[in-house]
């Protein structure tokens, strides 16, 4: 099969509420829809890149140039037989794993439409119903942390993973294991820390936390195996982890105990695969994060956490925790038991609400096979 159009739109949908972590606060969702056309059949995906350069170094901006530039052009000229093959056509193309990952991820959504299953057989996994765990952002203050909390435990999440930064960790984290003695609690730093501040990381210990996620720099493996070998508790990496290179390095390094599996941030879903592949040959858990998609990002996270490999809840809550009306229909919906019901229809298997996604379009532009 080979790839007739591919058309990126940039979105902006507003947040409900806004959601800050270390790095900044967000109070709208801005990023690219790229869809793909071949055969009759079109797939879309989401791009997790956002605005600016605060998680790593991909901005819309670079994702629309290198797309157009470099990749499409590429994609153009392959004849596919599987989705696998679009991955290695581009991995001679450095980093842009985000612009890269969009482009796979379409043609995966596609590929199963053409063939009309659901795109977590494409993927090895099954259906049925995954775990759906929630992240709490900075909050004003620690009265208004508890309620957020107890807000998310009486919605039946199966675990919280709270935003922590120098001066606002310890005590509130503190006082959420206090009220919650039994509560799955994670915190994810988004690299606030340095090897520093392990005097302070370790404090987390008596906690009983399932992990500490990303303390360190957003490019190391080296600082967090030294922590690593200093702490009880359990380190999960994200921002160091964009490729099955990298979690196969950071695994034997010791670097970390567990993997936060993010799409975009690898390169795409065959680069998924791989980093859950080398997790699970070394016995490490891995899990599915998240980047306050929209519904057709957080659908493909669904799918992507029917491999078994995937033995954790992932940070893939309701639609409607971010979304007054998400560009998907029927968006995701996390059950009170904590569970997010596996779509058995083709590609995503939930389809695109266009007219919303016209309402909320900014740009957009389109390029044709030669």
């Amino acid at each position: 099969m080979k790839l007739d159009r591919v058309e990126v739109r940039k979105v902006s949908l507003p947040l409900r509420t806004p959601f800050e972590t270390s790095v900044g606060r967000m109070t709208a969702k801005e990023f690219l829809l790229v869809s793909v056309s071949g055969d009759g059949v079109t797939g879309h995906a989401e791009c997790v890149a956002d605005v600016d350069p605060l998680y790593l170094p991909e901005t819309n901006a670079t994702v629309l140039h290198v797309l157009k530039d470099f990749l499409v052009p590429v994609v153009f000229t392959l004849d596919l037989e599987d989705p696998r093959a679009v991955w290695p056509a581009l991995f001679r193309f450095r980093g842009h794993e985000m612009a890269k990952a969009a482009l796979e991820m379409a043609v995966w959504d596609l590929w199963a439409r053409r063939s009309g299953v659901p795109l977590y057989r494409l993927l090895g996994g099954r259906g049925g119903t995954i775990q759906a765990g929630v992240s709490v952002g900075l909050q004003p203050d620690d009265e208004a942390l508890l309620e957020q909390v107890a807000a998310e435990v009486e919605a039946g999440y199966r675990r919280i993973k709270v935003k922590v930064k120098p001066g606002r960790d310890l005590e509130p984290v503190s006082l959420i294991r206090e009220r919650f003695p039994d509560l799955p609690l994670m915190v994810d730093a988004n690299c606030a820390y340095t090897l520093a501040d392990a005097e302070r990381l370790r404090s987390f210990d008596p906690l009983g936390l399932m992990m500490i996620e990303q303390p360190l720099a957003w490019d190391d493996l080296v600082d967090h195996a030294t922590l690593q070998k200093q702490l009880q508790t359990p380190l999960c990496l994200d921002e160091s982890i964009r490729s099955p290179d990298d979690a196969r390095k950071a695994l034997e390094l010791r670097a970390c105990r567990l993997v936060n599996v993010k799409v975009g941030r690898v390169g795409g879903l065959a680069a998924a695969l791989g980093v859950h592949d080398a997790c699970v040959a070394a016995g490490a858990p891995v899990w599915c994060g998240g980047m306050v998609e929209s519904g057709v990002g957080r659908w493909t996270n669904v799918h992507l956490q029917t491999l078994p490999g995937f033995t954790l809840p992932g940070d893939t809550s309701a639609s409607a925790r971010y979304y007054e009306e998400d560009l998907v229909d029927p968006p995701v919906v996390v059950s009170k038991d904590g569970t997010v019901d596996v779509p058995e229809g083709p590609g995503l298997g939930h389809e695109i609400v266009w007219p919303r996604v016209e309402r909320a379009t900014v740009f957009r532009d389109s390029w044709a096979r030669p």
